[in-house]
């Protein structure tokens, strides 16, 4: 079926920005004795802020964080990343961007994340390419990836079916949810983590940059 839309994740695809959360996650929960350390953050990309520290709690309270516990850390993690210098647009992103553009898809932002900083950013950083009513955030969701709700919503806000969908990820979770979505997925490796994890998650294709993406993608669109 003729592919229609395209839906984008944010972190680690548009901005290079996982280096920055993953230390933020380490400093912050490492402060309230929730183990985690930054490598480990990779593979909760993609989570709600309280998924994941609901998670946390749970391997080392040995309970779920109240409400107001989840708040105090999120903010805190907000505070200490918005304190970073801007994440640098990914290099690529806006080449892939451009592609999906001159292809005629519809393009959406399917993001776990709730950061203002970035979302402000996008606009700035990718003039003409995203619209409010096309972004899904972690403020749009009861359940985070790898639930496939972000990915139906994104769908939803598409106008589109999965089969008239694709979606480029970076982080297992996110494909996992993308592919128990219906959509094919095209996963970026832009970070630490081994290009098995994003086949593993489902992944139909596994590219080492955007930019690779970017030079293979009229030929992805023509085929799919």
């Amino acid at each position: 079926m003729e592919k229609r839309a395209i839906l984008f994740d944010m972190d680690g695809v548009l901005f290079d920005s996982m280096p920055g959360h993953a230390r933020c996650w380490e400093e912050v929960c490492q402060d309230v004795g929730l183990d985690l350390t930054a490598s480990e953050a990779y593979f909760h990309e993609g989570r709600t802020a309280k998924g994941t520290i609901d998670l946390l709690a749970r391997r080392c309270w040995g309970r779920e964080a109240t409400t107001e516990e989840v708040e105090r850390i999120y903010a805190a993690k907000c505070k200490l990343f918005n304190s970073l210098p801007p994440a640098p647009k990914m290099p690529g992103a806006e080449a892939v961007l451009y592609e999906a553009k001159r292809a005629g898809l519809i393009i959406t932002l399917v993001t776990g994340s709730g950061q203002q900083s970035l979302l402000e950013r996008l606009n700035q950083a990718y003039p003409n390419c995203f619209v409010r009513e096309r972004m899904v955030t972690s403020d749009d969701v009861q359940h985070g990836k790898p639930n496939p709700e972000p990915y139906l919503m994104g769908l939803q806000k598409s106008g589109v079916t999965a089969e008239e969908a694709l979606v480029v990820e970076n982080a297992p979770l996110g494909v996992q949810a993308a592919v128990a979505a219906g959509i094919f997925t095209i996963a970026v490796n832009t970070g630490p983590l081994p290009e098995k994890a994003l086949f593993d998650a489902g992944a139909s294709l596994v590219f080492p940059s955007m930019q690779a993406l970017a030079e293979a993608f009229a030929e992805i669109v023509s085929k799919k």
